[in-house]
């Protein structure tokens, strides 16, 4: 059969989207795999469908490279809004779109009625360790020093929907994140694997950052995880509540802010091509 899909990329984290409002997609996580594979494939991050929902405007679900269902994604959903904008799917600047990890609202910026940036409330960051998750004791687990592959880290975990990871560092370039990243993933800590952060302090508003992603492994971006570094950054005492912190990843940068009671996210969303693929 033939199937039409969206190739769209917010920050650089680029997934393939099709449209499922009137149709379904079998194996979906077979399908993400073999579409996601950038030499025999279309090449992605992961696969997206756009679906329709009985409690919001639409429902989002997204596949990793290895086929696991990821309960949210950031970046991809700033392309679900504009997807459903631009082409006359939902015509709302304020929408709401289901998720895994529940109804996210979102409100979009246009020119020449096109969307260009998206901001999302992500909703209320989970610190405690057994809802995150992570084997670790305590009522939340803030620059906790831990080993891992033989060597000590000061880790801050956060649940943004996905587990995530944060470490704080002195230059995120020179770190060797195939070889790090892999290790914090697959530990016994995190039993559902996690997706990791290694974070640079530019500044109080300035974070760098590069992602190691649970299957998918490094990515140039992570919505929800540049969300964690934020979260981490203020509960360590890098960064202010309230403040809009500059996120820059290797894909593009994100404004992200944290009042103490949820997060918003923000940043842009663009249209690489469409096509069609024989399946």
């Amino acid at each position: 059969m033939e199937l039409e899909f969206t190739k769209m990329q917010g920050c650089g984290n680029d997934y393939i989207y099709i449209n499922c409002f009137e149709r379904e997609i079998d194996a979906p996580g077979e399908l993400a795999v073999r579409l996601s594979d950038r030499h025999f494939g279309i090449g992605g991050d992961g696969l997206v469908l756009i679906m329709r929902s009985g409690v919001a405007d639409a429902r989002m679900r997204m596949f990793n490279l290895d086929g696991s269902e990821g309960k949210m994604c950031g970046n991809a959903i700033r392309c679900v809004a504009k997807y459903l904008y631009d082409n006359h799917l939902v015509r709302k600047l304020e929408m709401t779109i289901e998720t895994l990890s529940g109804i996210k609202r979102l409100n979009l910026y246009t020119e020449n009625d096109q969307v260009t940036s998206v901001r999302v409330d992500m909703g209320r960051p989970e610190l405690r360790p057994e809802l995150i998750p992570v084997q670790l004791p305590g009522a939340s687990v803030v620059a906790r020093p831990i080993l891992i592959g033989g060597q000590e880290y000061t880790i801050t975990c956060v649940s943004m929907g996905n587990p995530h990871c944060v470490v704080f560092c002195p230059d995120v370039d020179r770190l060797k994140l195939n070889e790090v990243g892999p290790a914090f993933e697959n530990n016994p800590l995190f039993p559902e694997r996690v997706n990791t952060e290694f974070v640079q302090i530019i500044g109080r508003n300035h974070l760098k950052m590069r992602v190691w992603e649970r299957g998918s492994g490094e990515t140039l971006a992570c919505g929800t995880g540049a969300c964690a570094a934020v979260v981490a950054a203020v509960l360590n005492g890098y960064a202010d509540q309230n403040d809009e912190i500059k996120v820059v990843l290797s894909g593009g940068e994100l404004t992200i802010q944290y009042t103490g009671e949820t997060v918003f996210m923000t940043g842009d969303c663009q249209k690489v091509f469409v096509g069609v693929v024989e399946i």
